[in-house]
């Protein structure tokens, strides 16, 4: 069988690169592993209730400017999906304090003034940076920066915004906040802002991607897909098999095929089928791609370099809970943030995940109840070398632990659930194929804000690569943005 592009992973970043290449005519194959789409944005159904796999905190389903990239995958397809605003972004409780992140950026502003009033300058120019960085993006269509044609043309249409962003490419936020704010805890609050979707603290996170985090909360808004957050992948599915194009699921990819010339050709699938495509486009993670899909030999030495940069951030401990509905008060906000000490921001189990999405969709769970998701990070060297019994015992011991926190904000949870289900490290490497279940890269040292991170193209001639482990990383949105860049990238070289 040969196809125009063969896409390896039906994650949120392979299938937006999917929906754009097919939006585009070409004949595309998506190659799955699991039963159904979308990965850590996907979801599993479990006595009645539709619990998400990851976080369900949602970027990009807005309905305004250019940088709402899940809508725009969507759109490439010409699918939508109902989502339901959210007013509160996150509402943390952090060694002392307490802050809520309302969708409306004056009164989030305002409340923080109030906390920091020596500070309420300091505030807003911070932010303020943060509005200018997203405005630029907001002004240009975001497609593929390896692209010249695109640099050409963006940069003769909006000059001020390209110069603007390149400014910001090397910054990242912890500098640029220390320009302004004083306050140590203040600065610890911000370390928290980028912590809880970068997975490292304000001095290693671009500048560029809180930009947009920091500001489309604001504007386009935290929107939580009807259905749950699998709808997003379930959607592009439509739209790219309507259009023609196929989605295989148990279709386990056991390597990339190059030609004498070095150059990637096509897949060999563990049944020992061939599948042969002008190219590969990789959604897997740069470590399972280039650690697993190629051999020794074949390993770029770019990729080596990238990896003295970057290391595997944490995987998680997952806790999915039903529990009755009348354990969560009236105005109890959706997603909240637990950390009872600063020092341990980036420790196992130091930062508390809770989302409550049945707040926004109670069609998630069984009447009179509620979905509680709580997560916290721990790495695979934790979970190594158990025995089912004692693997039993320490998820449960640690999901103890997160119960006893979460009762700080939800007093009575343990009493109140009717049905458990834990995932560690190992449930996310089994199921999401992801080694050591780490959700993404993170730097080893401080970067050079953007500068550092690979983008689509690869050392190896037509094979790509798209996900949290090129640019711009982490979160469902940047992935989608990942995936319509990469897309883009792949429909220029073919052409």
């Amino acid at each position: 069988m040969s196809v125009d592009v063969v896409v390896i992973g039906a994650g949120l970043g392979g299938l937006s690169a999917a929906a754009h290449l097919v939006s585009q005519g070409y004949r595309v194959l998506v190659l799955e592993k699991y039963l159904i789409p979308g990965g850590s944005g996907g979801y599993f159904e479990r006595a009645g209730y539709r619990f998400d796999v990851g976080a369900s905190m949602i970027f990009g389903l807005g309905e305004r400017g250019t940088t709402n990239l899940l809508t725009r995958a969507l759109a490439s397809v010409d699918e939508k999906i109902p989502s339901i605003p959210d007013p509160v972004q996150v509402h943390y409780h952090l060694q002392g304090l307490t802050v809520r992140v309302h969708r409306d950026y004056e009164q989030f502003s305002g409340e923080l003034g109030d906390r920091f009033p020596q500070e309420r300058r300091g505030i807003q120019q911070f932010y303020g940076e943060c509005w200018r960085v997203f405005n630029y993006l907001n002004s240009m269509e975001l497609l593929s920066l390896e692209e010249i044609g695109y640099l050409t043309r963006t940069f003769l249409q909006n000059p001020g915004a390209c110069l603007g962003l390149a400014r910001y490419l090397p910054l990242n936020v912890g500098g640029v906040a220390r320009k302004y704010i004083r306050d140590l805890e203040l600065l610890r609050f911000i370390d928290m802002e980028c912590y809880c979707w970068s997975v490292v603290p304000a001095a290693r996170t671009p500048m560029i991607n809180a930009g947009m985090v920091f500001s489309d909360r604001h504007y386009g808004g935290i929107n939580y897909p009807v259905g749950g957050v699998g709808q997003i992948a379930l959607a592009l599915e439509r739209g790219i098999t309507r259009l023609g194009s196929q989605i295989r699921y148990g279709a386990h990819v056991k390597r990339v095929l190059l030609n004498g010339r070095k150059q990637a050709v096509g897949v060999q699938l563990a049944t020992g089928e061939t599948l042969m495509a002008q190219a590969v486009v990789s959604n897997a993670t740069r470590w399972d791609t280039f650690g697993r899909l190629l051999t020794a030999d074949e390993i770029p030495g770019a990729e080596r370099g990238w990896q003295q940069r970057y290391q595997k951030s944490a995987s998680f401990l997952s806790l999915h809970l039903g529990v009755y509905q009348s354990l969560i008060p009236v105005g109890t906000d959706v997603h909240h943030i637990l950390l009872d000490r600063w020092a341990d921001l980036e420790a196992a189990l130091g930062t508390v995940f809770v989302s409550i999405p049945t707040l926004l969709d109670p069609s998630l769970a069984p009447p009179d109840r509620h979905i509680i998701h709580a997560f916290s990070p721990t790495a695979m060297d934790a979970w190594r070398g158990l025995d089912p019994a004692a693997y039993a015992q320490q998820k449960q011991a640690w999901a103890d632990q997160i119960i006893h926190r979460v009762s700080q904000i939800l007093p009575g949870l343990k009493e109140a659930i009717v049905f458990q289900e834990v995932g560690t490290p190992r449930t996310h490497r089994r199921f999401l194929g992801r080694v050591d279940g780490t959700y993404g890269p993170i730097p080893r040292g401080t970067p050079l804000g953007l500068v550092g991170m690979p983008f689509n193209r690869t050392a190896v001639p037509g094979l790509y690569c798209v996900g949290d482990s090129t640019f711009p990383g982490q979160g469902l949105n940047a992935v989608a943005f990942s995936g319509i860049a990469c897309g883009h990238r792949v429909a220029v070289d073919l052409r």
